[in-house]
């Protein structure tokens, strides 16, 4: 078909917006990028084929869509590309774009509404015959009516901001008495981050796998699903590590989700580019909890084991193409791992440490993928997330891809900030981890344990008595040198 799309604004920063750049170089699109005064420095700035400053708050520049818009008008863009966060999943940015004669590379504003309302969102999928957790039918606000709704259910339950995501506003509540605190501690959250303080209640699952699958549609009633991923391993409900294919899903689970997503996607006549999020309990039971309606952090991992280019995928998908495959010619190809690489101290709680990147060596090699958008020289500003790259690492089964892990982890080395990369390779020695044995409650068990054995000195031995005293006083193990 002819092409539609000659010229895009990408609308992000940081790593996303090279990736986009990237796609779009490959499909021979011109590349526009907006970004705040303190990105001046940033690498997807120096690459994209024309970069514009938007002045005011580093933050609130890259979510004024109507300044956005515009400088998509002013330099004759054809589409705009949202990446992930700040206004990809924001329906009305979605309608604006179109209002204003732009593309927006993504689902139909009304698909961008109902996903992002997890209660409506559950009740579609309940309506079509999706299995979803117990729990309410509409929004909360008052805290007597969710006491009387938390003990109907039955303890222990999850209270979740009904208008949010990424682990914000969610509380795992196990008794009556605790509720209350919780509760509004979890609205407060979410009125800080979302702007409504909604909630909703749902019965808690206990040490369930977090599986996702990445499927793929366009307006034609094509669709496709591209593996599932696992994205088990969470601290505080955020994300960590992602996997891709799930190391310990069984076969006919694994056929059941596959069928699932793609039931859904189908019956709600979705287009674009999304990922079906799924529980899946202890007795292999599945349950829906979201669908996130734009490119996900983790498509690095889907990418590599389908060898499918997602972004570009789906900016052919904006432009009105029919998918390029049927379903029967992915072929699925090992196992991948995508670590996300944070500035932040593991051993300090996790507080965000920004800075001047003052040394910068980077893994290579066979089957080892970086996507960042840092470099030796680059000060991280402090208006972000802290992640600062994704290293991704593939091999043919499991075993290979986990010593690969090991090996790449230990090549990459960052200085003059701190990083979690400490914390990824406690992870991928730890036993459980390399048999693929994990559930959601992994890292969080042992991110103390782990975080204590990295404050040891190189030349200090594990088994000294300095260090079994410090594992005592923390409770991590008993007098007989077993971990509890």
């Amino acid at each position: 078909m002819a092409r539609k799309i000659g010229k895009i604004l990408i609308a992000n920063r940081g790593e996303i917006a090279l990736r986009i750049i990237r796609a779009c170089k490959e499909l021979e699109i011109f590349s526009v990028v907006v970004y705040s005064e303190a990105d001046k420095e940033g690498a997807w700035v120096k690459k994209a084929d024309k970069a514009v400053m938007l002045k005011g708050h580093p933050v609130e520049v890259y979510l004024d869509y109507e300044h956005i818009i515009s400088v998509a008008k002013e330099q004759k863009c054809h589409a705009i590309h949202p990446g992930y966060g700040f206004l990809s999943e924001s329906a009305d940015f979605a309608r604006a774009c179109e209002k204003r004669g732009l593309i927006f590379i993504g689902p139909k504003a009304e698909h961008i509404e109902l996903f992002g309302d997890k209660i409506a969102s559950k009740n579609a999928m309940r309506e079509i015959g999706v299995p979803v957790i117990e729990g309410t039918t509409e929004p909360i606000a008052s805290l007597k009516e969710a006491e009387e709704i938390a003990k109907e259910i039955g303890f222990p339950v999850m209270i979740k901001a009904a208008y949010g995501g990424g682990g914000r506003g969610m509380r795992i509540v196990h008794d009556a008495k605790s509720f209350a605190p919780l509760f509004h501690s979890a609205t407060q959250e979410a009125e800080k981050f979302f702007g409504n303080g909604d909630m909703f209640i749902e019965k808690y699952v206990a040490n369930p796998r977090h599986i996702e699958v990445q499927v793929m549609a366009d307006k034609y009633g094509n669709v496709v699903h591209l593996g599932e991923r696992d994205c088990s391993i969470q601290r505080r409900h955020q994300k960590v590590i992602e996997i891709s294919p799930s190391p310990h899903l069984l076969p006919e689970v694994r056929k059941e989700i596959y069928r699932i997503a793609q039931k859904a996607v189908y019956r709600l006549g979705y287009e674009s580019v999304g990922t079906m999020e799924f529980l899946v309990d202890e007795q292999n039971h599945i349950y829906f909890i979201e669908m996130n309606t734009r490119v996900q952090v983790e498509h690095p991992v889907t990418e590599i084991t389908s060898g499918v280019d997602i972004i570009q995928r789906m900016i052919q998908l904006a432009e009105g193409d029919k998918l390029h495959f049927l379903q029967e010619e992915i072929h699925f190809r090992g196992y991948a791992i995508e670590f996300r690489i944070n500035a932040e101290d593991p051993q300090k709680n996790f507080i965000p440490s920004f800075g001047t990147i003052e040394e910068y060596l980077t893994p290579g090699g066979p089957g080892v993928r970086l996507d960042s958008a840092i470099y030796s020289g680059y000060t991280i500003p402090p208006h972000y997330d802290s992640m600062i790259a994704k290293l991704i690492v593939w091999a043919l089964d499991w075993e290979g891809v986990v010593k690969k892990a090991k090996r790449a982890l230990d090549e990459y080395d960052i200085g003059g900030v701190t990083t979690n990369i400490s914390l990824h390779k406690e992870i991928v020695r730890d036993e459980d981890f390399q048999k693929g044995l994990f559930d959601t409650s992994f890292l969080d068990a042992r991110v103390e344990h782990f975080a204590l054995i990295n404050t040891i000195a190189p030349n200090e031995e594990k088994s000294t008595t300095s260090f079994m005293s410090r594992l005592l006083q923390k409770g991590l193990v008993s007098l007989k040198g077993d971990f509890v």
